[in-house]
């Protein structure tokens, strides 16, 4: 961290603006559960838990997508990977926990239509949800693609936030925050999760398995540069030294950190279905619960005399 302190100013390190946007979504969530509450139908008051999710999936996008990770995701593929878990496999389900439900019904009452009701009938369908969000998870670590997007400022936001959206359509049929025509059982919802654990093993597989080193933006001095420098105000001298030598920051030999990226995402991958395993099972079981109800007198039979 030290390394990074002395080599890169305030803004690069701390992000100020993703700050300032996470703290503007903040404040409109607040208004919208609190003051505002009153102007949206059905709408209830919104708990402690959730409120405290929605906080911690913004400070664990802050962290995914800015944070000294962000500059250390430019020298290491393992940091940049575990900025990914951040931002896709704890943000994306926190938020969806965090918003209320009625919040989420009155912006599909507000825009439905016959149109947009037919669209979405494609895209809010679990075997697209599956299939994007691990079919662009997985294209963005074909080597070719990952130092592509990472050598461009703009194609690299756009794609992080297509992989936000399909990450929370996917996790939308794992956590179900709303029932919807598409909604699955239970089981099926454990299925899904399953699915998507198998789908991503590829992806993973590529990186740990690999014979060689195979991003040229953690491995190649003039590409790396060119990646660096946008993490720097406008001119300024790209630290070198953090690249190779005795100040590097890597340390990890190249191949060995790029196994490590892929050992996490497997890992942080599969504790987070593992969780959310537990959360599909613990709603299965309350709602069983509800159906089956409990003896009371009143469903006991008078003897007749």
């Amino acid at each position: 961290m030290d390394v990074l302190i002395e080599n890169f100013g305030f803004r690069a390190l701390w992000t100020p603006e993703l700050v300032i946007g996470l703290l503007f979504v903040l404040v409109l969530y607040f208004l919208f559960v609190t003051k505002w509450r009153h102007r949206i139908k059905d709408a209830a008051p919104v708990s402690v838990k959730q409120k405290v999710y929605f906080v911690l999936a913004l400070l664990a996008l802050y962290i995914g997508w800015g944070s000294p990770l962000y500059v250390a995701g430019h020298i290491m593929i393992s940091f940049h990977m575990t900025q990914m878990v951040f931002a896709y496999f704890i943000a994306t389900p926190l938020l969806l926990l965090g918003i209320p439900s009625w919040f989420f019904q009155a912006l599909i009452d507000r825009f439905r239509t016959p149109f947009t009701e037919r669209v979405f009938r494609v895209i809010w369908s679990p075997i697209v949800a599956l299939f994007l969000f691990n079919g662009l998870f997985s294209f963005y670590h074909v080597p070719f693609m990952f130092d592509t997007l990472m050598q461009s400022v703009v194609l690299h936001s756009f794609y992080e936030y297509l992989l936000l959206f399909a990450s929370a359509l996917m996790w939308w049929h794992m956590i179900a925050p709303l029932p919807s025509s598409f909604a699955l059982s239970d089981l099926r919802r454990v299925g899904y999760i399953f699915a998507n654990g198998i789908l991503i093993t590829p992806a993973c597989a590529l990186i740990i398995f690999a014979p060689t080193t195979l991003y040229q933006t953690y491995t190649d001095p003039t590409i790396w540069a060119t990646v660096m420098a946008y993490c720097l105000p406008a001119g300024a001298e790209v630290p070198m030294g953090l690249f190779s030598g005795p100040d590097s920051f890597a340390v990890l030999e190249t191949r060995m950190d790029q196994q490590l990226a892929g050992v996490l995402m497997k890992i942080m991958q599969e504790v987070a279905y593992g969780f959310t395993i537990g959360y599909v099972f613990k709603q299965w079981l309350k709602k069983e619960k509800q159906q089956d109800g409990a003896l009371t007198i009143s469903d006991i039979p008078t003897a007749k005399t």
